[in-house]
C-alpha cells in the first residue's frame, strides 16, 4: 500500500507513517514539531557532589582575566618607556624638515638671527617639538661651538662688540665652560688695552708737540705701541707719518750743517720707525756723499795726530799737537775707534811723563800731567797706579820734612821716607786686595761701582800707594779684559764683546792690540748683518752695520753692505 488516500475522501484518518526525513540536515537545529500535547519541563537529574560541566568551564576561564590584565599593563609600560624610540620609528615630516633646514643653515654660516631661518632658531624649534631629541640637542651644541669660533675671529680682528655678542650666544648654547671663560677674559683685556691706547695717543700727541720724537717715551715709540695694539688706528698712523716727516727734516738739517753724527742718528731712527718712508732714499744718498767727504777729512786728522805723537808733540798750545788732531777727528766721528785710541795714546804719554816727573821729585809737574791725562782717560790703570805713586811720594815728602832739622834743606838724593801703616790700615789694605782678586776672578772688572776690581784696587792704593799687590793687580786688569773679550766673541755675544773692548780702551788707552780686536768685532757684526739681511730683517741689518762702521769705517765690507742696504739689495 502506498499510504496515500484519495483526496476526495471526506474524512481521512489522522495517521503518520514513520519516515527517516532529510538525512543531510540532521545536524541543523530543528524547531520542535507541534504534536498537540502540553509541554512539561523535566529537570535533569544531578548526581550528588558533582559540578555540572558548564560550571567547571567557567572556572577554568576565570584565571585568564588577570593574566590578560598583566599583559596589557606590561605592554603599556614598554610603550611608555620606549616612546622616544617608537616615536622615531614613526615618520615625522615637519620635524625632519626642521632638522634638515637647521643643518643647512649651520653649513651656510647662518648661525643666529631674528627671522626664523637661522640654525639656532630652527634647532630650537625642533627641540620644542621633541625636547628629548638627541639630534636637536647636538645641533644646538654645534651652533654654540661655531659661535665660539666666530667670537674668536671677531676678537682677533679687533671687533670687540661683535665678539662680546657672539660669546654671549655661545655661552647660552653651551652652558659656559673654560673656552667661554678664556674668551671673556681676552675680550676684557682687549677693552682695557683700547682704553690704554687712547691714553697712549694722547701721550704721543703731547710728546710730538713738545718736540720729543725719539726714545722710549718719544712720539714715534708711543705711536708704534698704539699700532701694535690697533693696526688700523687712523690717528696713530697719521701721527707716525708726522714723526717721520719731522725726523727727515732734522736729518737733512744735520747733513747741511756737516753734523754727521746727528744726521746718522736721525736717519737710523727714521729707518727703524718707517722703513718705507719716501724720504729715506734721498737721505741715504746725501748721507753717503757727506760721509765720503768726512772720511777724507777724518783720515787726514788721524794721520796728522799720529805724526805729532811720534814727533813728541803730545799736548800743550798750538794746532799741530797730537791732542788737537785727535780731538778734531772725534768731532767728525764721535765714535771713531782710531781717534779714541789716539787720545788714549796721548793720555798714556802724559802718564809716562808724569811718572818721570815723580822720579825727578817734581811732584807739581807730575800732578799737572796726570790731571791732563785724566781728562782723556780717567779709568786708565796706569794712570791710577801713577796717581797712587804720586800721593805716596807726597806723603813721604811731608813726613821727611817734619823729621828734618829746622832750617836744613832736604838732600836731593835722599830716598823718600816710607809711610808707616797702622795695623788697622794694613789689614784694610789686605782685605781690599783680596776682594779685588775675587772680583777679577768673577769677571767684575769695571762694574759694579765700588765693588769692581778696578775700584777695590784703587781703594787699597788710596791707603797704601806703594802696595805692590794692588799695583800689580790693577795693571793686570787690561789682560783680564782681553780674555773676557775673547770669550764673549767666541760665544757670539757681540754686545758684551763691545763692552769689553770699551773697558779695554778705558783701562789701557793706546793699547796696540785694540785696533786688531776692533777689526775682529767689526767683522763679526758684518757677518750678523749679512744673516739679518738674508732673512729680510733690514732694520736689524742696518743696526749691525752701524756697529761695524764705528769700529772699522774704512772696511770695504762696510761700504759694500751699506750700498746693498741703500739700493734695496
Amino acid at each position: 500500500m502506498s499510504g496515500r488516500r484519495d483526496q476526495h475522501d471526506a474524512h481521512p484518518p489522522i495517521r503518520t507513517e514513520p519516515t527517516l526525513g532529510d538525512i543531510d540536515r540532521l545536524d541543523a537545529p530543528r524547531a520542535p514539531v507541534p504534536d498537540g500535547l502540553p509541554r512539561v519541563a523535566v529537570e535533569a537529574r544531578r548526581p550528588h557532589g558533582r559540578v555540572s560541566p558548564p560550571t567547571r568551564s567557567k572556572r577554568r576561564r576565570g584565571w585568564l582575566v588577570p593574566v590578560l590584565l598583566l599583559l596589557v599593563i606590561g605592554l603599556l609600560g614598554v610603550l611608555w618607556f620606549n616612546q622616544a624610540r617608537l616615536r622615531g620609528m614613526v615618520p615625522r615630516t615637519d620635524f625632519n624638515t626642521l632638522l634638515t633646514q637647521a643643518q643647512q643653515a649651520l653649513q651656510d654660516g647662518r648661525l643666529d638671527g631674528q627671522d626664523g631661518s637661522s640654525a639656532r632658531e630652527l634647532f630650537q624649534s625642533a627641540a620644542a617639538l621633541e625636547p628629548d631629541n638627541d639630534r636637536a640637542r647636538d645641533g644646538l651644541r654645534q651652533v654654540g661651538q661655531a659661535m665660539l669660533a666666530q667670537a674668536d675671529a671677531s676678537l682677533q680682528s679687533g671687533n670687540l662688540t661683535q665678539a662680546s655678542q657672539q660669546a654671549t650666544v655661545a655661552r647660552e648654547l653651551l652652558g659656559g665652560g673654560s673656552a667661554i671663560d678664556r674668551l671673556d677674559r681676552a675680550i676684557s683685556g682687549s677693552r682695557a688695552r683700547q682704553v690704554q691706547t687712547v691714553d697712549l695717543v694722547d701721550q704721543a700727541q703731547q710728546a710730538f708737540a713738545a718736540g720729543k720724537l725719539d726714545g722710549p717715551d718719544g712720539a714715534g715709540a708711543l705711536y708704534r705701541r698704539v699700532l701694535q695694539a690697533d693696526p688700523d688706528n687712523a690717528v696713530a698712523n697719521h701721527g707716525l707719518d708726522q714723526v717721520g716727516y719731522a725726523l727727515a727734516v732734522q736729518a737733512r738739517k744735520a747733513l747741511d750743517a756737516k753734523d754727521g753724527a746727528a744726521a746718522d742718528a736721525r736717519i737710523e731712527q727714521l729707518a727703524a720707525l718707517q722703513p718705507n718712508n719716501g724720504a729715506l732714499p734721498a737721505l741715504r744718498a746725501l748721507q753717503a756723499q757727506t760721509r765720503k767727504q768726512d772720511n777724507s777729512a777724518l783720515a787726514a786728522e788721524l794721520k796728522a795726530g799720529q805724526d805729532a805723537l811720534r814727533a813728541g808733540r803730545i799736548g800743550g798750545t798750538g794746532d799741530d799737537t797730537a791732542l788737537t788732531h785727535f780731538q778734531a777727528a772725534l768731532k767728525l766721528d764721535p765714535d771713531n775707534a782710531q781717534a779714541q785710541a789716539g787720545l788714549g795714546n796721548v793720555a798714556q804719554a802724559l802718564t809716562v811723563q808724569a811718572s818721570a816727573a815723580i822720579d825727578a821729585g817734581d811732584n807739581l809737574q807730575a800732578e799737572k800731567l796726570l790731571d791732563q791725562a785724566a781728562q782723556l782717560a780717567p779709568k786708565s790703570a796706569d794712570l791710577a797706579a801713577t796717581r797712587a805713586r804720586l800721593d805716596s811720594a807726597a806723603e813721604s815728602a811731608v813726613s821727611a820734612a817734619s823729621h828734618a832739622a829746622p832750617g836744613a834743606a832736604p838732600a836731593a838724593d835722599a830716598a823718600p821716607a816710607q809711610v808707616v801703616l797702622s795695623p788697622q790700615q794694613g789689614a784694610a789694605v789686605a782685605r781690599l786686595v783680596q776682594r779685588a782678586q775675587v772680583a777679577t776672578s768673577n769677571g767684575d772688572i769695571m762694574m759694579p761701582p765700588g765693588d769692581s776690581a778696578y775700584d777695590l784696587y784703587r781703594s787699597a792704593l788710596a791707603i797704601d800707594g806703594n802696595n805692590q799687590a794692588a799695583l800689580d793687580g790693577l795693571q793686570a786688569l787690561p789682560g783680564k779684559v782681553r780674555q773676557q773679550f775673547e770669550q764673549a766673541l767666541s760665544a757670539g755675544k757681540l754686545s758684551q764683546a763691545g763692552d769689553m773692548l770699551a773697558n779695554l780702551a778705558e783701562l789701557a788707552p793706546g793699547d796696540a792690540a785694540q785696533a786688531a780686536l776692533g777689526n775682529r768685532l767689526a767683522s763679526a757684526w758684518l757677518d750678523q748683518a749679512e744673516q739679518q739681511l738674508g732673512r729680510g730683517d733690514r732694520i736689524g741689518a742696518g743696526q749691525s752695520l752701524q756697529r761695524a762702521r764705528k769700529l772699522a769705517p774704512a772696511s770695504p765690507r762696510v761700504q759694500d753692505l751699506d750700498a746693498r742696504l741703500q739700493g734695496g739689495g
